[in-house]
Order: structure tokens, then sequence, then C-alpha cells
């Protein structure tokens, strides 16, 4: 398997003096193609901070992350932006869907940056709306869907674009355990059978326990990096 996501001593340090604090200090770990992994770790151990460094949401102080060979760490303005865009999906804890937009149009809108043709975006939307289960449902608004259904949304969202890795932080938090438990088998399966590459942030146990890999963090480094 190929390397999707390297990252070489990553450091990320917040405050300063005596209140300097180092979130992510000095972690390298490299993520491989297919791979459906969970960064996991007590509050304040350095999980999301890990995972929007990896993303491009933050840039760290030190060390560089590598996406198929490409660093990110030192890209700004519209080029990080373009690239998170052309090669990350992401999935939030709090959706992040518009809310003035149905479902189809949300999952469209990447596309529609990209300028993907319409027809293709179309063909595209009502695809990714079969394979998270929502068929027929693409004209309802977030607010007319449950939040089962809204995280799907993003889910379909976040595959639309056809990225090289999906990044998902706390992805089940605001989801009952039964709904939650739907939602990541739906993700186990969409990894198995299509090869997305899957990496969350979480201390969510359902998560924790169909993940292949977990990679354990606390204070900002990696303690223990378990492949089952």
């Amino acid at each position: 398997m190929s390397i999707v996501i390297e990252t070489q001593n990553l450091r990320r340090c917040y405050g300063r003096g005596v209140t300097l604090v180092a979130a992510v200090n000095g972690i390298s770990v490299s993520i491989e193609q297919g791979e459906f992994t969970a960064i996991i770790g007590p509050s304040g151990s350095g999980k999301s901070t890990l995972l929007n460094l990896i993303g491009g949401l933050d840039q760290p102080d030190e060390g560089r992350v590598l996406l198929q060979g490409q660093d990110i760490a030192g890209m700004t303005g519209n080029a990080i932006s373009d690239f998170r865009r052309d090669h990350i999906g992401f999935i939030f804890q709090a959706y992040n869907l518009i809310p003035v937009l149905s479902a189809h149009e949300n999952i469209e809108y990447i596309m529609l940056l990209q300028g993907v043709p319409k027809l293709n975006r179309q063909a595209r939307v009502l695809e990714m709306l079969g394979l998270v289960g929502l068929k027929g449902l693409g004209h309802r608004r977030p607010a007319e869907l449950s939040g089962g259904q809204q995280q799907r949304v993003a889910v379909a969202r976040a595959m639309a674009s056809k990225p090289d890795i999906i990044l998902a932080d706390e992805p089940t938090a605001n989801l009952d355990s039964k709904t939650g438990a739907e939602l990541l088998d739906l993700m186990r399966q969409l990894n198995a059978e299509l090869g997305l590459t899957f990496l969350f942030s979480t201390h969510d146990q359902m998560i924790m326990a169909r993940a292949q890999r977990l990679v354990h963090i606390k204070d900002g480094v990696v303690e223990q990096d378990e492949v089952r």
C-alpha cells in the first residue's frame, strides 16, 4: 500500500513563556491508502490538534505534513484552500452542512468549486446519496433531516470530491449509540468496498472497536501505535 499522509517531527505549541503548551510534540506518523485508523486519547491529549494539522486547518510550528509526498505545512491562503478542496474530505462533529441548501446541493457544492461539469455533478450526487442510504431525500434541507441523516450527508459530501483521505473529528459525538453504530458500520463498509482511507480523532469506544489501527496520543506524543 502507498503512503497517503506522513507527518515528520510535527510540533504545535500554544501560549508563551511559563504557559507554553506543546499540544503536538514531535509526532511522526504515516497513514497508508485504505486504512481505517483512529487517533485516540483523553481530552487535551492533542488528537484534534494533530488532525487539524494533517488536514491543513492549522499550521505546525515545526515539522512537515506530506500528503501524497507534497508538503502542505507551509501552504497558505488559496494554495492550502484549493489543496484541501481537491485532496481531503472532512466530517465534523457538528455536521457543518449549509442550512439553506438541500442535501443534494450540500453534496454538490464542493464539486461546483472544483469546476466539475453539471451532468457529472448530478450523477455523482445521486451515486453518493445511494451509497449512504439517502436515496430520494436529496431535496430535504438539513433541518428536515435527523442527526444521523445529516451526518450521512456529511459523509457523502466528504466522498463526493474523490479525496485521497477522509478526516473525521468525533463524527458520532452528537448521535445516539444506535445511530452512531449504524453510521460507523456504513463508513467501515465504504472503506472495505471502495478502498476509502479514513482517519478519525475520537474517544468513542465504538470507533475504536471498528478501527484497524489505533494511534494512542497523550500529552502531545504517540504513546502506542497499535495495528490490529
